[in-house]
This record gives structure tokens, C-alpha cells and sequence, in this order.
């Protein structure tokens, strides 16, 4: 990767730049004076830095000391450990001590959640005072930043990056386990970015909102990384995080033209109140994945803006693209080699769909996403065993499942983790979550299995409604019976009414607690007598005599 450009280099192709580079809240910095900022970050680095691994834990919002510590980091080659502001207690330490982080850089806001954790030989315990630890709003902690006035970015800049120096170390979700540390160098971030960049056009006229929290791939890959390589202004939520309510007059105050997103943003925003003022924004592509087909339509048609999904892994083995002839449901097109194989290994059939384009051998075509072997896979951090997974049978296995049709195009149907099989059948949750979102009254569907009582799974279901809307058990079992392309087995079993659906901070849908509650949550739960039959209140006898039947499986 020599000859491949730095992030490092593209940076300092910024340092005496007086365009717009940063938008947060009232705040607007022209790129030389983010730099400064940066380099004053990245000289406090440098100085406490010690033997071992350049590694420095970030745990903060996404606001303008986290951009400040990307490129200071990027200048010297340090690698960013993005935290999960989500986690807590002895997770988010084992997160932190698992990277062998070096520093710490968080907030008030975020310090009662790491105060007196220790976080491994170099930080130790966490605490005010801790030498290795900065506390960017806390005046006490931050004056250890005052000797460093006037750094320059060309003055700490380590000419020993090259394209290979690790840039950031992601965590995955932790939606199906433990999450792991991806490993992402400086030339690979590049090379995405530039991509990207070139793909939409994006120049440094373009205002790149971020809408995901920045210790997510999401956020450095889709937004943070265009934005650097197309030398755009980076905007960040007035919050700190995603808003639906916000999204508007966030976009509006910074003139964002690009944003992000990853899981049910779209769908969040779609459920604010329409107003005619709806078009009047400078936006013009919204790029993210895990959008559903009809939130994608609905928000272009609404809001003037092109919705642009596409598909690729945190661990980079796989990126699929869309091309102008794409169905709208489906990925796209992927490189040679991608294949949907079945638990033996062998390609799946392909797809096949009905005039109404409903697919109509969804147990055959649908199986594990697998591409040919890639050097964008950098690996995990300190994890053979991940690594030996992901290729195991000499292929990249993405953790997805999926199935192709005769034309060539991928469509997602959901996580590895997502089969479900009822009375021998096999078969993937998010085709079901589609047809269950076509009812108008539902925002959100999440589809997971839950123990039968006599052997395998029973389907079950948690929906959001949308606003206003009441559940109607015999209503929806009528919408179901209408649905042509819904399985036999597919219609839920049960189903649990949210008033929210629990959701990372990345708002994809933590299915693991879901399935842990079954059917014991306190909100509405509906059953019904044989498939075909109205949805009817589940009764507390009724719960307690399905948890009694399948026992320790429930666990």
C-alpha cells in the first residue's frame, strides 16, 4: 500500500485552507483553524506517548474535539479507538483495555461512565487528575493542552505514516455478541473516501453532515472520510447525536448537501410531521445503508433529496453498488467472485419473483453472503479466531445473508443470526419485516425467532407504530391474509407492540433483547389461535404456560 495517499497527506493539503471546515452548533471554523486544533490534540499525544501500540480511546459525542482528535491522529499516526458511548461498566472497559489504549479523551458528559474503571497498564484507573487521561470541557484537565499553543499540523505530522499506519480501530455493532475491533489503516480509509467522493460528485463545495455517532464505521467511512478527501466543510448535529427533530434545522444551519446514515433513520424522519417547508433545504444525496426500499422513495419524494443505499461490511471484504437498473429493493451489482451459498457450500438457486415482483422461493434462494478473497479485510485486532471465521472455506464471509437473481442483483435478508425455521422450514427475517412494514400503521418491524413449545422456532414480531396509530389484531391478521408473497410459515406467531424498539446508537434494532424478553415484556402482546385467526391480547396464563413449555430454551 506505499504508493496509496495517506489521510495524513490530504490533511495537510488543508493546513492554510480558509474555506469552510467545520460546522457544530453557532460554531464555524475555516480548515486551517481546525488543523491548528488538531495539531495542538495531536502534540498532547505525542508527548505522553509511550512504548506500545499508538492507540488513543475516544469517548465523546460527535462534536468538534472529536474531529480535532481524528486529524490529530491521522497527522501522527495514531490509531482512534472509537468507544461506544452505549456501553457501560465492564464492557466498555474491556472495549478500551482490549485495544490497548495509550489515552483517553472524553467529556463531563461521559466521564461518570469510566471514572474508576481501569482501562489496562497505560491509562490505569480512571480518574480527574490522570495525566493520561483529557477532559476536554473540564478547565483543570484541559489546561495540559496549553503548552501546545501553536502547534502546526506540518510540524507534528510523522513523516513515517504511510498507507498502511493503522487510522482507527471500529467496534463492530454487538448485535449478534461480544463486538470486535476492526482494523482500518490509513490507506484503505483513502481509498473509500476518494471513491465515494468521485461516485457523487462530492467536491469541496459540499457541506457532509454527519449523522451517526463517529465511533461507527458509518460515520468515518460514509461521511467523515468523503469529507476529508473531497476537502468539504464537516457538519455536525446541533445535539450531538441524531435527531429526527433536529435533522432539519441542523441540515438548514450548517447548508449540509451530503449526510449519512445507517439502520432506521430514514423511517425516524419520515414520522415527523410533514410541512410544506419539507424541500426547503440545500440537500441534495443521502447515502447509508440498511434503508428499507419504500422509506428510501418516500423520503426522496418528500423531502427533494436522491437516497442513495448501498452495501459494504465494517471489515471492508465486500462492497456492493447500485447501478441505474437496480430493482429498488435490491443491493445492486457486486464483484466477481460474491456468491449466496447454502450450509454445505453450495451457490443457492437463484431467485424468483412473481409479476409483482414477490419472491417466491425464499427458503432455497435465500443463504450466507460471501465474497472471493480481498485485501480490504485488514483483520481484527488481536483476534485470530474472528479472523479465521470470516474466512473460513477460503471465501469472505460478510455475516449476512442474501439471495440473487437471474439478472445478477444481491438483496439483503438480514443477519446471519436472523434464520428462523418453523416446522423444517428455513427462512430469513427480513423479507417477513418487509411485508409486515407494507401495513400502513407500521414504522418499524423487527422479526426474530423464539422457542416453539414442541420443536424449532415460532415467529414472532415487535412493531413500532407509527404515530397516533392503535393496533387492531383482527385488522392486521386480515392484512396478512392479502400479503401473496408472505410464506406459510412466516406470519407471526406473536406479536409485541413498542412504544419504541430498543436500538443502538447507530438505530439498528438490538434483536437480542427482544428475543430475551419473548413474550414476558410488559407492553401489549398479541397472540392468536392457528394461523389464520385474529391477533387477541396474550393473557398472563397464556405467558406463563408457553415460558413453562419450552423451559431453559428460552434462555
Amino acid at each position: 500500500m506505499g504508493d496509496i495517499a495517506t489521510m495524513q497527506a490530504r490533511l495537510l493539503e488543508l493546513e492554510h485552507d480558509d474555506r469552510l471546515g467545520l460546522v457544530a452548533r453557532e460554531l464555524r471554523q475555516s480548515h486551517r483553524e481546525v488543523l491548528a486544533a488538531a495539531a495542538q490534540r495531536a502534540a498532547w499525544m505525542q508527548d505522553r506517548r509511550v512504548d506500545g501500540p499508538f492507540h488513543v480511546g475516544v469517548l465523546l459525542d460527535n462534536c468538534p474535539e472529536y474531529v480535532y482528535a481524528l486529524h490529530g491522529a491521522a497527522l501522527i499516526g495514531a490509531t482512534i479507538v472509537g468507544a461506544n458511548s452505549t456501553h457501560r461498566g465492564a464492557d466498555l472497559a474491556r472495549d478500551l483495555a482490549h485495544t490497548d489504549c495509550q489515552l483517553l479523551i472524553t467529556s463531563e458528559q461521559f466521564l461518570p461512565l469510566v471514572e474508576g474503571l481501569d482501562l489496562g497498564p497505560a491509562i490505569g484507573v480512571v480518574r480527574r487528575g490522570n495525566p493520561r487521561v483529557l477532559i476536554v470541557d473540564d478547565p483543570g484537565s484541559a489546561t495540559a493542552l496549553d503548552p501546545f499553543i501553536g502547534a502546526t499540523a506540518s510540524g507534528v505530522a510523522d513523516p513515517s505514516v504511510d498507507a498502511g499506519t493503522l487510522s482507527q480501530l471500529i467496534f463492530t455493532s454487538g448485535t449478534s455478541g461480544a463486538p470486535k475491533a476492526v482494523k482500518c489503516s490509513q490507506g484503505r480509509l483513502v481509498m473509500i473516501g476518494s471513491i465515494m467522493a468521485q461516485m457523487f460528485g462530492l467536491t469541496e463545495d459540499d457541506v457532509f453532515y454527519c449523522a451517526m455517532p463517529l465511533f461507527h464505521s458509518n460515520a468515518i467511512m460514509a461521511c467523515y472520510s468523503p469529507a476529508v478527501n473531497a476537502h468539504g466543510a464537516f457538519a455536525l448535529p446541533e445535539a450531538g447525536k441524531f435527531s429526527a427533530s433536529g435533522f432539519l434545522p441542523d441540515v438548514r444551519r450548517s447548508g449540509a448537501t451530503f449526510f449519512n446514515y445507517v439502520g432506521k433513520p430514514l423511517a425516524f424522519i419520515l414520522a415527523t410531521e410533514p410541512s410544506p417547508q419539507d424541500t426547503n433545504h440545500s440537500l441534495r444525496i443521502g447515502f447509508g445503508n440498511e434503508g428499507s426500499a419504500d422509506d428510501r422513495i418516500r423520503f426522496s419524494e418528500r423531502f427533494g433529496v436522491t437516497i442513495i443505499d448501498g452495501y459494504g461490511s465494517t471489515e471492508g471484504g465486500l462492497s456492493i453498488s447500485r447501478t441505474p437498473d437496480t430493482p429498488a429493493s435490491a443491493l445492486g451489482v457486486a464483484p466477481e467472485g460474491t456468491m449466496v451459498i447454502d450450509q454445505d457450500g453450495n451457490e443457492c438457486p437463484r431467485a424468483r419473483f412473481d409479476e409483482h415482483g414477490r419472491l417466491l422461493n425464499a427458503e432455497e434462494a435465500t443463504g450466507a453472503l460471501v465474497s472471493a478473497p480481498n485485501s480490504s479485510f485488514e483483520g481484527y485486532y488481536k483476534n485470530p479466531e474472528a479472523d479465521a471465521a470470516r474466512m473460513k472455506t477460503g471465501r469472505f464471509h460478510t455475516g449476512d445473508l442474501a439471495y440473487r437473481d437471474e439478472a445478477g442483483f444481491f438483496y439483503f435478508a438480514g443477519r446471519d443470526f436472523d434464520w428462523l425455521r418453523v416446522d423444517g422450514e428455513n427462512f430469513a427475517s427480513a423479507p417477513v419485516e418487509g411485508i409486515l412494514a407494507r401495513h400502513p400503521d407500521v414504522m418499524l418491524a423487527a422479526v426474530y425467532a423464539v422457542p416453539d413449545p414442541i420443536v424449532g422456532d415460532q415467529v414472532m414480531a415487535a412493531l413500532q407504530l407509527r404515530p397516533g396509530a392503535t393496533f387492531d389484531g383482527a385488522q392486521f391478521a386480515e392484512f396478512l391474509e392479502t400479503q401473496s408473497d408472505l410464506g406459510t410459515k412466516w406470519a407471526p406467531a406473536i406479536i409485541r407492540i413498542c412504544d419504541e424498539l430498543p436500538i443502538t446508537a447507530t438505530t439498528k434494532v438490538l434483536k437480542q433483547s427482544l428475543r430475551k424478553d419473548a413474550w414476558n415484556a410488559t407492553e401489549p402482546t398479541f397472540t392468536r389461535s392457528g394461523r389464520r385467526g385474529p391477533y387477541a391480547p396474550m393473557t398472563s396464563a397464556e405467558k406463563d404456560a408457553l415460558t413453562a413449555a419450552v423451559g431453559d430454551r428460552l434462555a
